[in-house]
């Protein structure tokens, strides 16, 4: 399954995505008198998008009495997050970009605020006080279940589905300092996310999938997911024996390659089988 958010007559509302078209939970609940939260996060926290899923697989013949509606432009997933985290350096290839060494024995790890969250076709703002700031690919891991010291065996069954994303570095001010990673990472419109979330189901090996950096149409840099230095399920299971891990949070697992933006610039995120993730670049000092 695929959900995705839209704005409805002022608010953010949760759409199933299907071959067929676009059709929103609330008019599921509505149509065929079910009670699925409508916002994507109400489904994620209730722990309700596993139901969701299996509702809509056994009903797929008759969601267009729901009604499809046109869905051209979508919003984040969702905007509050518990916590997003990270992962620095983790392709090889990556690091040898930044003449830095990939981590071996732990994850690069780094939390980023709610406030940098913007969607699909939004702007990336180059702030004042960067003069090279980078976009950076990545195939993000949703929480969907809350989770404390679980293997990598088991953490699948604690992922609600996966989702593109675009995240964003002031590479100087990182540059100045390694203690600058938070400031660097953490400016307004830094963490695009979505369009969809993609439930795990829909993929049937993870560590198969291509991630790759796209500006202005031309590829810049891509790599399969298994050449990982810490895969996703690894990832899952380090940072929920380093803290609790909540319905909703995010975990962004590195990107293939760095690519410096500037005005006037489009960035995408493509990953094997998912819609890509598209925003313009303006930088705030032009």
């Amino acid at each position: 399954m695929r959900i995705a958010t839209v704005k409805d007559q002022g608010q953010e509302k949760a759409v199933v995505v299907t071959s067929e078209g676009v059709v929103k939970v609330e008019s599921i609940n509505q149509t065929f008198h079910t009670e699925f939260p409508i916002t994507i996060i109400d489904l994620i926290t209730a722990e309700r998008v596993e139901e969701l899923r299996n509702w809509v697989g056994d009903n797929s013949n008759n969601l267009q009495e729901a009604g499809f509606i046109e869905a051209n432009d979508y919003e984040p997933l969702y905007r509050n997050p518990g916590k997003i985290w990270g992962i620095g350096l983790n392709y090889v290839d990556h690091a040898s970009d930044l003449s830095e060494k990939a981590p071996s024995t732990e994850p690069a790890s780094f939390m980023k605020p709610t406030t940098t969250i913007i969607g699909p076709n939004d702007t990336i703002e180059i702030p004042h006080q960067s003069e090279r700031t980078t976009a950076e690919a990545e195939l993000g891991i949703v929480i969907g279940k809350e989770c404390k010291n679980v293997s990598e065996e088991e953490a699948i069954h604690y992922v609600a589905g996966y989702t593109t994303i675009i995240d964003m570095t002031a590479e100087d001010i990182l540059e100045k300092n390694p203690r600058y990673l938070t400031r660097s990472k953490s400016f307004d419109t830094f963490f695009s996310f979505g369009p969809e979330l993609v439930t795990t189901d829909e993929v049937n090996d993870v560590h198969d999938l291509n991630v790759s950096t796209r500006i202005n149409g031309e590829l810049h840099r891509k790599n399969v997911v298994s050449n990982m230095t810490f895969t996703p399920w690894n990832l899952v299971s380090f940072h929920s024996n380093v803290m609790t891990l909540k319905p909703g949070d995010i975990i962004s697992t590195g990107t293939p390659g760095a690519i410096h933006i500037q005005d006037g610039d489009v960035v995408e995120c493509h990953i094997d089988g998912f819609t890509p993730l598209r925003n313009n670049v303006r930088d705030l000092k032009q």
